[in-house]
């Protein structure tokens, strides 16, 4: 088990090979929250995220149609752990991102932010919902 400080459940951490990466997040853990998720938003802070809850383990897929900012999409297994990267989705386009197996979440921050932290598979996502016992 990872020993962490967390601020609550609207407190992310990244760890990278850069080092600890905090962000100020929102959580979608319904379907309707799910399908909204950053759609038409014109903005999104460099220190800001939305952590996307399936509640178990499946295979998920994003798109971007009516989102209108770019976007990394961090797919995240239970225990934190990240399992693959799409960096720089495309605004507006409708071409399905899917995760790399089963995943838990989905964390969405601005485009390139996981680029300039040198965020990388199989690094550690730090959260309340997950590094359970």
């Amino acid at each position: 088990m990872l020993s962490a400080c967390f601020a609550g459940e609207n407190s992310l951490t990244l760890n990278s090979s850069t080092g600890a990466h905090s962000f100020t997040i929102e959580i979608a853990d319904t379907a309707e929250e799910r399908a909204q998720g950053l759609m038409f938003r014109t903005e999104l802070a460099d220190d800001k995220g939305m952590l996307f809850d399936f509640g178990d383990e499946r295979e998920v897929s994003f798109w971007m149609r009516n989102t209108l900012i770019p976007l990394d999409m961090i797919f995240i297994a239970e225990n934190g752990k990240i399992a693959n990267i799409h960096v720089n989705a495309k605004p507006r386009d409708p071409t399905p991102i899917p995760s790399a197996g089963k995943v838990r979440f989905v964390f969405e921050i601005a485009g390139g932010i996981s680029v300039k932290i040198g965020l990388k598979a199989g690094d550690q996502v730090l959260h309340p919902r997950m590094n359970k016992d």
